[in-house]
């Protein structure tokens, strides 16, 4: 297993679950995140550099200083900050992911997976998604990913970086960021748990291919330790359920019975995710690497209504 392990946006819900699983298996964690993301859930356990992906000074000496073998890149503006200000997206997610591969490649350290996402295909794609789909987003958050994947995949064709990326579809977490336009099933269930109403930015009918957090996190962590001559893929589409607003009220009100909720259609939530596949064919993660989620609908649902009632 790993040394050292570097975990960008390592203070973050995705980068902690992350940390846990590599320290659980003896790795030490060096987590890199945003001043004011440490708060009372850091892991004293282990080192935390605080800073801005972009200062490209403070990244080089936090790898020259820590001494990683692997690269965890999940630091990203997510899809609602990044349409408010696409400009900072593209210097964040794409230019400074950019500079840090090429840091990683001067001290040869590696594997460096990169988080990617299913918005990196666009929208009006049939179902299943071939991993092979051409990728046209129409949105700048997707626009990032694929730039990244391009160097990425250059890096690694022409100078030997072990590049490994992953494309999430929606992801369902307990503590769902303010940002992520696909954050409303856990804030709905958090309202249930509350008894308080809640308005659905999506029609009854609108949903996509989702997987929960605890199959992300378990997810890279797999990707990672995999032997590299056993991936024959530069990136991998996961996918576990689909479900649709409808279904997730049917879900909450079979658990909290006086939920109420409205619906929106033709919000940009609802044009997003209605135009975004059932599913992606994760076939070659399966035969690869044994990729398979553990997280079925139910199971997530009752574990994000577990985490709720525990914070009422």
């Amino acid at each position: 297993m790993f040394k050292t392990a570097l975990v960008t946006g390592g203070n973050g819900n995705l980068g902690r679950l992350v940390a846990q699983n590599l320290e659980a298996m003896g790795t030490r964690v060096v987590s890199f995140d945003l001043p004011g993301s440490e708060g009372p859930h850091c892991d004293p356990r282990h080192a935390v550099v605080l800073g801005d992906m972009r200062d490209q000074s403070l990244l080089e000496d936090t790898l020259a200083t820590h001494k990683p073998d692997v690269v965890i890149h999940l630091a990203s503006m997510l899809s609602g900050s990044s349409e408010a200000n696409p400009e900072l997206a593209w210097d964040v997610n794409a230019s400074s992911s950019i500079r840090l591969m090429r840091h990683c490649l001067d001290r040869n350290i590696g594997p460096f997976f990169f988080a990617s996402t299913a918005a990196t295909y666009g929208p009006d794609l049939a179902s299943p998604v071939a991993l092979n789909t051409p990728q046209w987003p129409e949105n700048i958050y997707g626009a990032t990913k694929v730039a990244v994947e391009r160097m990425g995949v250059y890096l690694k064709l022409k100078q030997g970086f072990d590049f490994r990326c992953l494309r999430f579809p929606m992801v369902l977490s307990p503590s769902a960021p303010a940002g992520a336009m696909t954050a409303y099933p856990s804030h709905a269930i958090a309202a249930a748990a509350r008894g308080d109403t809640f308005v659905m930015p999506v029609a009854p009918d609108t949903g996509m291919s989702t997987l929960y957090l605890n199959d992300v996190t378990r997810s890279i962590v797999e990707i990672c330790s995999a032997e590299r001559a056993a991936l024959t893929q530069h990136a991998y589409n996961l996918h576990s359920f689909m479900f649709t607003a409808q279904d997730l009220v049917e879900a909450i009100q079979s658990r909290f019975p006086g939920f109420s909720c409205t619906f929106t259609s033709g919000s940009p939530t609802d044009d997003l995710i209605l135009r975004w596949p059932d599913v992606f064919d994760d076939s070659a993660a399966r035969a690869d690497w044994g990729w398979a989620p553990h997280y079925d609908f139910d199971a997530t649902i009752e574990a994000l209504v577990q985490f709720a009632n525990a914070q009422r």
